[in-house]
């Protein structure tokens, strides 16, 4: 029904949900994060020479303002890089703005900085390395013979290919100078303490920002295997291809010894935070899976049957989900794999109703979700109805990658602004 979004129970329902949202975002903030490690490290970071700072990725900024106090006059060099929207001045930091979710100009830049960063370091010192989500594109480094038009070819083809983000880190990776351990080994004599915020399934830490001080997870034989399985081989630049043919199967064995990788913040910690809130209003609180991926339409799919088994327990019931589902764009439309799920899940529901009031969130917990300024989508029974009340035709907008404009004609759009920080994506069924 049009009218049911006015129902006292639906409004509730969209407040909680976003509630329960900001509250996940929280549980993994960068900053709270970054002290908690650091305050355990104090004698470490006494025992210095000198440190290095280098941050990079969306939670860069915050990251190193937290950081900062920590390691006082200490400080020899300290950079950070991180998208855009979340930057911010850090006393004492030289602060780039690099591209996301494709490389630039200033990600090039910022690549630089680390790099000068990193082989400034000397026995006896620490370089104290922040890492968060969308560091891989945000530090673009290619290595000999690709060029960055090369490396945003190569982002765009994986991106809208469908490949999870595992699949995306172990073929970058092959093409940079910093990813897969090569930032680690720039270190000469010095140690290396990385803390890490992650945005990928099982925490990872060679595959989160593509690995760059982390023994890599993935071989040039792997990144082969899933250029061909996605077909991408002949959608890339000639130059690539050349690249490509030439990948050395076995690198040499390097030592990762003087490195010490740390999680510090995760989605499993942000959607525990989503459960614990949940429990207060809902007797029943089920967790979907331990990491939700694979295509948006199957992921939409088994939400939407979970919510059909639920609507006939007793009582108040939250569905809670964390990490990212994948999106295969053919269309020409604007959106995101967040705001996708949600305009599927509200189509779902119209061949198959569920018959309790219900509100379905899905959102990125950096607050951007594909390149729009929406973090996700949130939709309810009326979801549909409005879109078409309104002279939309929702099928059609999926079919072009539209979610954005179907979302925002039905007032379904779920708008954050930047977070800091990134843990992946939250997934929020709230039904009464």
């Amino acid at each position: 029904m049009i009218d049911d979004r006015s129902a006292p129970a639906v409004t509730r329902l969209r407040e909680q949900a976003i509630a329960l949202f900001r509250e996940g975002v929280a549980a993994s903030d960068p900053e709270r994060a970054v002290i908690s490690a650091l305050d355990a490290r104090r004698g470490e970071i006494a025992s210095a020479n000198r440190v290095i700072l280098i941050a990079f990725g969306k939670a860069a900024c915050p990251m190193a303002r937290a950081a900062l106090p920590f390691v006082g006059d200490k400080l020899h060099h300290a950079c950070a890089v991180t998208n855009r929207e979340n930057l911010a001045p850090v006393p004492g930091v030289e602060v780039i703005a690099g591209g996301h979710p494709l490389p630039d100009e200033g990600s090039i830049a910022g690549a630089y900085a680390v790099e000068r960063a990193a082989r400034s370091a000397e026995p006896g010192d620490l370089v104290l390395v922040l890492v968060s989500g969308g560091g891989s594109a945000l530090i673009c480094a290619p290595s000999p013979g690709v060029s960055l038009a090369d490396k945003i070819a190569l982002n765009s083809a994986l991106i809208r290919c469908g490949a999870d983000i595992n699949e995306i880190n172990a073929v970058r990776q092959q093409f940079s100078r910093l990813k897969g351990g090569r930032l680690a080994q720039l270190v000469s004599g010095a140690k290396m303490l990385s803390l890490i915020l992650s945005d990928v399934p099982g925490d990872d830490v060679g595959t989160i920002a593509s690995g760059p001080t982390a023994r890599p997870s993935a071989s040039a034989a792997d990144a082969l295997r899933i250029i061909s399985r996605y077909g991408l081989y002949d959608r890339l630049p000639a130059t690539l291809r050349g690249n490509i043919d030439n990948l050395p199967l076995t690198g040499p064995e390097t030592s990762f010894d003087h490195v010490e990788n740390v999680i510090v913040g995760s989605n499993s910690i942000s959607l525990h935070k989503v459960m614990e809130s949940a429990e207060s209003s809902y007797p029943m609180v089920v967790k979907a899976d331990d990491w939700l991926s694979g295509d948006v339409s199957d992921v939409a799919e088994i939400l939407h049957r979970m919510a059909i088994f639920a609507a006939n327990q007793r009582g108040p019931v939250a569905i809670v989900a964390g990490g990212e589902p994948t999106v295969r764009v053919a269309g020409t439309g604007i959106g995101g794999r967040n705001q996708e799920l949600a305009l599927r899940f509200a189509l779902l529901n119209e061949w198959a109703s569920i018959k309790r009031p219900w509100v379905f969130l899905s959102g990125g917990t950096d607050g951007r979700d594909g390149p729009t300024d929406a973090a996700g989508g949130i939709v309810d029974p009326s979801s549909t109805s409005w879109m078409r009340k309104l002279g939309c035709n929702p099928v059609a907008l999926l079919e072009n990658n539209d979610s954005y404009h179907a979302l925002e004609s039905s007032g379904d759009l779920l708008i954050t602004g930047a977070t800091g920080t990134n843990v992946a994506d939250l997934q929020i069924l709230l039904m009464q």
